[in-house]
């Protein structure tokens, strides 16, 4: 296994690091986009050929999906670092087992996920304050997409693992299939047999059944040099592992969610308008942070090889140019959603009181663009140390000090604006960037010494 190679591949420990960053970058951030477009054109087909309480439906289903997805997606970080760790030290023995383990754990955890979104489905959306125009639409979206979780569980697992190795070129190949099946799915069933948000659901749901499906067949054409073995298919050491990296940023993500579907549930009780309004600037606001959680996708993976590689300097350089490109790609998408975000909404639905409300709120969020390029950079180097215990920990500080005050004292005022609400987003990254500027700061000492 000593000349392990993988077709797609990136090493990171020797190289131009911006040239490979940027190369490894560019498929990550599509395939974000991508990812995105699932919702958005959910949710654009729906505000036109469905109507303004599935637009609502379809906000206030997929804010609950999200949360779940996110859960996963910390747990699968964890995979991310560790598979990055093992290559990079050339332990190319650990990672069969390290993938023959993650199967059996993340088989098991979606179904389980998959029991509890369907049951208590009707729950979520009441305590989500759903406006009671699109309560039983809500419903019927979380309870179709929660049927078809597994086939995300192991979307997101194998894209992980891709991740870990330096390839983001198949996983975008992966997104780019289901996003094809989503569009056609949802043209199909909601613009022409007029299902609304069930067939914007069902169109979810078989994407990603379609994406997994030809994933599994591109891997094993492709040849990848590790195994999933049957020896190792059990509950073995290697779960503990990338569940120790993992579960703090499941906890954060699992806080951070439930503060956003706080912040929906604010905003719900403003109105339809606004409850729409709101959903639509979250698909507008889901396209810009894409290149924020790019970064953070693409340093974990560069700093993990680096850390296994015993190159420290290197994962720091890293850090500094992810920085840099995060900050002056997100300085026109600022300026673009705060002078341009009435157009932007204006994609979705043609209502002129859902179009002002999303306009709104994305003037108050427009500079959470850039100063979460810089965040973002720094989770990613702090993931790819396995620090994610203080990544959590600044995420909930910012989160529960600032993000949710805020949003809750700017909802409860008199013909309160969405524009204050969007505004408790970057007051709230503003300071989590000050807390990881002195944690890397304390943190370079130590290695130092070392």
């Amino acid at each position: 296994m000593e000349n392990t190679k993988i077709k797609g591949k990136q090493d990171f420990t020797q190289g131009s690091i911006a040239g490979k960053l940027v190369a490894f970058m560019l498929p990550v951030l599509l395939s974000l986009v991508l990812q995105s477009l699932y919702g958005a054109v959910d949710m654009l087909i729906v505000g036109r050929f469905g109507t303004t309480a599935g637009i609502s439906g379809v906000a206030v289903g997929g804010n609950i999906m999200n949360l779940f997805t996110m859960l996963l997606n910390a747990i699968t970080m964890g995979v991310t670092v560790l598979l990055g760790n093992y290559i990079g030290a050339k332990q190319f023995e650990q990672v069969n087992k390290l993938l023959s383990n993650a199967v059996v754990f993340f088989l098991t955890i979606s179904l389980v996920l998959t029991a509890l979104i369907v049951s208590f489905a009707r729950p979520l959306a009441i305590i989500m304050q759903t406006p009671e125009e699109s309560l039983e639409l809500t419903i019927l979206y979380i309870r179709i997409c929660g049927a078809g979780f597994i086939f995300i569980t192991f979307y997101n697992f194998i894209s992980a693992m891709l991740r870990g190795m330096g390839d983001s070129n198949t996983p975008l190949i992966f997104v780019a299939i289901a996003c094809a099946v989503n569009v056609t799915g949802d043209l199909l069933l909601v613009a022409v047999f007029k299902m609304n948000v069930v067939g914007a659901a069902i169109a979810t749901v078989v994407a990603q059944a379609v994406s997994v499906v030809l994933s599994l067949a591109i891997i094993k054409k492709r040849s990848i040099p590790f195994k999933i073995e049957r020896k190792h298919l059990n509950f073995g050491s290697e779960i503990n592992k990338f569940v120790k990296l993992g579960l703090p940023l499941t906890v954060q993500g699992v806080l951070t969610n439930f503060s956003f579907l706080a912040l929906c549930a604010f905003v719900n009780r403003l109105g339809l308008d606004a409850s729409s309004g709101y959903g639509v600037a979250q698909k507008i606001q889901g396209f810009t942070m894409m290149l924020p959680l790019c970064i953070m996708q693409s340093m974990a993976p560069f700093v993990a090889q680096n850390v296994g590689a015993g190159n420290e300097k290197r994962a720091r350089s890293g850090l500094l140019i992810g920085q840099g490109i995060g900050a002056t790609i997100g300085l026109p998408v600022m300026l673009a959603i705060f002078f341009f975000g009435d157009s932007l909404a204006s994609l979705f639905t043609d209502d002129p009181a859902v179009i002002r409300r999303a306009f709104e709120f994305l003037r108050g969020f427009s500079p959470e663009v850039i100063i979460t390029c810089i965040l973002f950079s720094y989770l990613g180097y702090f993931n790819g140390h396995s620090k994610s215990l203080f990544v959590m920990i600044q995420g909930l500080l910012q989160t529960f000090l600032l993000r949710l005050p805020i949003s809750y004292f700017m909802s409860i005022r008199e013909n309160a604006s969405l524009t204050g609400i969007g505004a408790a987003a970057p007051a709230a990254t503003i300071f989590g960037i000050i807390l990881c500027f002195i944690y890397y700061k304390w943190m370079g000492r130590s290695l130092d010494r070392k």
